[in-house]
């Protein structure tokens, strides 16, 4: 009998016990293989489309910690760089792009998006093949929304000021730019299913900016978009959207663009994470710097997480990405009292 991949039991609804666990960033800096790897590669580019170092590093946290679910190391950003952007990463300053101008977005390359990609595709397939049974492979896209960000600002800012007033200004630009990113993120999203992901992410880490109106038109109908077509071609492969930020968004989130999975971010009081779990599978929602912290902070968070939502369908994990000054300590520590969960 194959190995159950507890992962996606719970996103079909069932509660496991104790919960499956994975992290976001659970393969990155906080790791010293992974900076060893890093170096080998040259640039944080070279590492995302190097197949065999991209799998190397994947699989890092499954042979330490042996988490539920392996997530493909890559970057949101590929997207736009596989439609013909530049993007370059500066240690301390994060990516880099030109910013997009208005009427350069019907010149976006769409033809060799795949081909661009290839490498990503590859990374995918070896990892299916090496990972154990009982892992679940999670592919992943950003948010059209949040990629649209970075390509309009040409960097990350504090609150996303410049995509929120090319919105106002451009509004018919915005809605043919998030339109193709949602083709095109969900043609990629398809081709890691084929390759072998068994669950996909999409990650709206930017949904936090918007006003009511602007959340439903460039989080939600893109997204919705991105579900649709993906379930087109493959109806039964879960989806996890995690709209991070979103505060009283998330309560309409799911049903709205037809996820399955629901990410939360720290911030979402568990009281609201129940009634959200109502709905079908929450994930999360650890705050990262009571792992960072370690000792009570950290025990009393997790165990205020698994004794509300435990009883449901639920995937731990951090409210968002795990960061580099984590000790592997208290990882070890989170993952053994989820695990200790009965």
């Amino acid at each position: 009998m194959a190995a159950k991949r507890t992962v996606l039991e719970v996103l079909k609804g069932e509660t496991v016990s104790p919960p499956p666990l994975w992290m976001m960033r659970q393969a990155g800096r906080y790791l010293p293989e992974y900076r060893e790897t890093r170096k080998r590669a040259g640039s944080f580019l070279d590492l995302c489309y190097n197949p065999d170092l991209a799998v190397e590093v994947t699989l890092q946290p499954i042979e330490r910690f042996g988490f539920d679910a392996s997530i493909l190391f890559s970057d949101i950003l590929v997207v736009p760089h596989a439609l013909g952007r530049d993007l370059r990463f500066e240690e301390g300053r994060g990516p880099l792009l030109t910013p997009i101008r208005a009427d350069e977005i019907d010149e976006l390359d769409t033809e060799l998006f795949h081909v661009n990609l290839a490498p990503v595709y590859e990374t995918v397939r070896q990892l299916r093949r090496k990972l154990p049974e009982e892992t679940t492979l999670i592919g992943f896209c950003g948010a059209p929304w949040t990629v649209a960000t970075y390509m309009i600002a040409g960097h990350g800012t504090p609150d996303q000021a410049p995509a929120r007033l090319f919105s106002y200004r451009e509004s018919q630009a915005m809605r043919r730019l998030l339109a193709v990113l949602a083709e095109q993120s969900a043609a990629y999203l398809i081709r890691q299913i084929e390759a072998g992901a068994d669950v996909v992410q999409i990650f709206d880490s930017w949904s936090g900016v918007l006003d009511e109106a602007s959340f439903q038109a460039f989080c939600v109908e893109p997204v919705a978009e991105i579900v649709r077509r993906v379930r087109a071609v493959y109806p039964e492969v879960p989806i996890i959207g995690f709209p991070k930020g979103a505060g009283f968004n998330y309560a309409s989130y799911r049903s709205l663009t037809g996820i399955t999975g629901l990410g939360l971010d720290w911030t979402v009081p568990l009281t609201a994470a129940k009634a959200l779990q109502k709905g079908g599978a929450v994930q999360g929602n650890l705050d990262p710097l009571r792992l960072v912290a370690g000792g009570r902070a950290l025990e009393e968070g997790v165990a205020a997480i698994l004794d509300t939502l435990g009883d449901g369908p639920l995937i731990f994990n951090l409210g968002h990405g795990i960061t580099p000054e984590t000790p592997i300590a208290h990882v070890e520590a989170m993952v053994k009292q989820v695990r200790s969960r009965r």
